[in-house]
């Protein structure tokens, strides 16, 4: 009789906590990278140092390593016997392996190269005239980069933030190494989806794929949507 009930249902109150607890580290990721990503990109597109090519592989690591050999290194890193666990159980009194910290820290590095990347490539194109006129015109950095980068590239900025937060979404190794499958503190979306395939509650691992195939092609339609206006202003111009 519960299962019949349960089974009619469209989302339960589980579901919901992991769609809330995906949507919160999604978003509080894509704000932590909008913010430290920029800098990395900016010195990425404009530095010549020698050591360069070590730091943008090291950026772009996550794009080819197995999310379970990256969640697997974080793991160790996050254990209460490494400096970074032991400090962080010091500072805060609770450990970040298993917690919804971890998967924040996890989640930035996993998500690092879809939104430096983007902001690199558009640094690397903006043309120098612009920067050079702001610096005849006595410009700061920061003002130049509000002034006249952020205006030119905020089509990149879209994208990077739309690629962070829908990358992020669809995280599953990586949060399940670090956060395990804990309902309400680190079960995200995509481990609830696999718990009710394990389960045999097609209905709702339906519900659930169904939402997150929707999720991805609205936000692909958009990010094309950007991109094509964006190529149709650098044509008409």
């Amino acid at each position: 009789m519960l299962v019949d009930t349960f089974s009619t249902q469209w989302l339960s109150e589980l579901d919901l906590s992991a769609i809330y607890l995906t949507l919160k580290l999604a978003g509080l990721t894509t704000l932590i990278l909008l913010i430290i990503s920029p800098p990395l990109a900016w010195w990425l597109a404009r530095s010549k140092r020698f050591f360069r090519p070590f730091v943008e592989s090291l950026v772009a690591l996550p794009l080819v390593l197995p999310p379970t050999v990256l969640g697997f290194y974080l793991l160790l890193s996050f254990s209460p016997d490494s400096y970074l666990g032991a400090f962080w159980l010091q500072m805060t009194g609770s450990g970040l392996a298993f917690s919804f910290s971890g998967l924040l820290i996890a989640s930035i590095i996993y998500s690092l190269p879809f939104v430096v990347q983007p902001l690199q490539s558009a640094f690397v194109n903006l043309d120098k005239n612009y920067l050079e006129v702001a610096s005849t015109l006595g410009f700061s950095r920061s003002k130049t980069f509000y002034k006249v980068v952020l205006p030119m590239t905020l089509p990149s900025f879209i994208i990077a933030g739309a690629l962070g937060f829908a990358h992020t979404i669809g995280e599953f190794g990586v949060v399940l190494m670090i956060g395990g499958n804990i309902p309400g503190e680190t079960q995200v979306l995509s481990i609830a989806l696999f718990d009710h395939v394990e389960t045999l509650q097609y209905e709702q691992a339906h519900i659930l794929s169904f939402s997150l195939l929707a999720f991805s092609m609205v936000l692909l339609m958009f990010i094309y949507g950007v991109l094509q206006k964006r190529q149709k202003r650098l044509y008409d111009a």
